[in-house]
């Protein structure tokens, strides 16, 4: 089921206002991404912000609102890492870019810094899908996905919109994906430690997916 949210309210702008509000989305942003929308209470958000129980309804008109806030600053955030993937590759040759696009996502998805948040949200998203997930595809991913697909294209000598080169470039950004997953403790015992080495993970995504790539475009 979508989840509906509708609710608008503007940000206040006096000091203290701007630090409870930025407390209140930080927080929620954790909570979100952990537990979900549903199963995280206004209480608890203000409880753990240090805030006022009122906070949230002033800032954001009601939880709905801050879930909008807390996805505004997810959009930011990830439309920096798409400007930073696409700065990595530019003047490089199409399969540089690709080099570069890995190292920078793989990097930004398994960062433990403070908007490490992101990654566990999204998936919530696509998971339980809101209203909000149709801002992320228009504002993040259907850039993103672009991109990808004229590299990639330049790289097969295929038109961006050629069915081969979707394929190719959502199975990209699904290894990116899954290298940001914390590995079970109980898989890394069976398989190894190897899967913790990020840098040999970052290569092997790009020249895996690269190979990929030239195969399919010799297989034509």
């Amino acid at each position: 089921m979508t989840t509906t949210f509708t609710l608008s309210r503007q940000p206040k702008t006096n000091a203290s206002s701007a630090d409870t509000r930025q407390r209140l989305v930080e927080t929620a942003a954790v909570l979100f991404a952990d537990r979900g929308f549903d199963n995280v209470t206004v209480r608890e958000i203000c409880n753990t912000a240090d805030a006022n129980v009122a906070a949230i309804n002033y800032h954001f008109g009601d939880k709905a609102g801050l879930y909008r806030a807390v996805i505004a600053l997810a959009i930011s955030v990830m439309q920096e890492t798409n400007d930073l993937t696409q700065r990595a590759g530019a003047g490089h040759s199409p399969e540089d870019q690709i080099r570069g696009f890995v190292r920078v996502l793989v990097g930004r998805l398994t960062g433990d810094g403070p908007t490490a948040w992101i990654h566990r949200l999204m998936a919530r998203e696509l998971e339980h899908p809101t209203e909000a997930l149709e801002q992320v595809m228009t504002q993040v991913l259907r850039p993103r996905f672009d991109y990808l697909s004229s590299v990639t294209g330049t790289i097969m000598k295929l038109p961006p919109s050629d069915a081969r080169v979707k394929r190719c470039v959502i199975s990209l950004q699904a290894e990116c994906l899954m290298a940001a997953r914390q590995v079970p403790a109980p898989f890394e015992k069976a398989i190894g430690p190897e899967l913790r080495d990020r840098e040999a993970t970052i290569q092997y995504i790009a020249e895996f997916s690269l190979g990929g790539m030239r195969a399919l475009a010799a297989a034509q």
